[in-house]
């Protein structure tokens, strides 16, 4: 749902490298990820702060986050500012609603709207052996939301049951219930290489990234530079 205060944007190079090109109004302000600023207009000021104070911070780098987060305003006039996420793939957007939650997978945030608050929530032990992390980034209030994805990025509506692997989740909206479990049991999960999965439960949408890190870790691993021992 659009209103007066909604950000105007355009995707670039989408779906292979996200590239979001921001048109801001006098006075319109973005906050944006750490570092993912790529070029802007002179009458855009950046200011920097630690969103949601020290301790929500703290919580932030947690989640995989920076601990600080920049906002960008345009002063004289309408501005223009792109951005760009660290990992190689797509972006999308997700209109956020009051009253509503967004919840996304360790380093996807990228930007939103200044309504909007971005906070960590616990995600459980198993997310540390998934090798997701701990933390889930929350964000609540109203406004804009743009993360990002390693490869593509696919929406699926779940209306009843669905099973993801864990390393494949992005974002997922809080009408969802779920649950982190192994596929088949520890010995299936084991040797079947498959790990961890979580059980979606429910109706809502979940947003999934065509790549996970770990297969290609593993698969660049033999092509490592090694020193030469003799």
């Amino acid at each position: 749902m659009q209103t007066k205060d909604s950000l105007k944007y355009e995707f670039l190079s989408k779906p292979d490298y996200g590239f979001v090109k921001v048109q801001l109004n006098r006075g319109q302000a973005i906050d944006v990820e750490a570092s993912a600023m790529a070029s802007m207009d002179t009458n855009v000021a950046m200011s920097t702060k630690m969103k949601g104070g020290v301790l929500g911070s703290l919580k932030r780098t947690l989640a995989g986050e920076s601990m600080f987060i920049n906002t960008f305003t345009a002063q004289e006039g309408p501005g223009e500012l792109c951005i760009a996420p660290g990992a190689p793939g797509d972006v999308e957007h997700y209109t956020l609603e009051e009253g509503k939650c967004l919840f996304l997978q360790s380093s996807t945030y990228l930007a939103s709207s200044p309504g909007v608050k971005i906070e960590s929530k616990w995600g459980g032990w198993k997310g540390f052996f998934s090798g997701t992390g701990l933390f889930l980034v929350k964000a609540t209030g109203s406004g804009d939301v743009f993360f990002n994805a390693y490869g593509g990025l696919i929406e699926i509506p779940v209306e009843d049951n669905y099973l993801i692997d864990t390393g494949y989740i992005v974002a997922f909206e809080e009408s969802l219930q779920y649950e982190v479990k192994f596929l088949g049991g520890l010995k299936t999960s084991l040797f079947g290489g498959e790990g961890l999965v979580c059980q979606f439960k429910g109706k809502g949408k979940v947003w999934i990234q065509t790549r996970k890190v770990a297969p290609f870790v593993w698969w660049v691993w033999p092509f490592r530079p090694q020193k030469n021992r003799n």
